[in-house]
């Protein structure tokens, strides 16, 4: 078990965690995940904040409820979610990485060096 994000409500993280397993593959599109309950005892939290995890990803069609079964991925869901964080993307990592870059004096180029040694 790994810890929570410091200052971070802990049902996004959670939620952010299970769309993470849904990309690597963990969770198949139209397998089930783990029920509220099994995620409550797995990370030692309340069922409730387990839930809001769940329902969040519900919300985003990410998953969904079979009645008396439990929760499954949806078809599309890592597709689907790919694309949302593709679009987050240059905001939330691209417009700061080139704000920090004009601080420090970076170009264009430099910083494409940069990415790519590393890659």
């Amino acid at each position: 078990m790994t810890a929570f994000a410091e200052g971070r409500p802990i049902f996004l993280d959670l939620a952010d965690r299970m769309a993470d397993d849904i990309l690597a593959g963990i969770y198949p599109e139209e397998t089930q995940v783990p029920s509220t309950n099994e995620l409550a005892a797995h990370y030692r939290i309340n069922p409730a904040t387990a839930g809001k995890a769940l329902n969040r990803l519900v919300d985003q069609n990410v998953i969904y409820k079979k009645r008396g079964l439990g929760m499954f991925v949806a078809t599309g869901a890592p597709e689907a979610l790919r694309a949302s964080r593709r679009a987050s993307f240059t905001a939330e990592f691209v417009l700061p990485l080139l704000d920090e870059a004009a601080r420090v004096g970076l170009t264009t180029d430099e910083i494409v060096t940069m990415i790519k040694d590393q890659s």
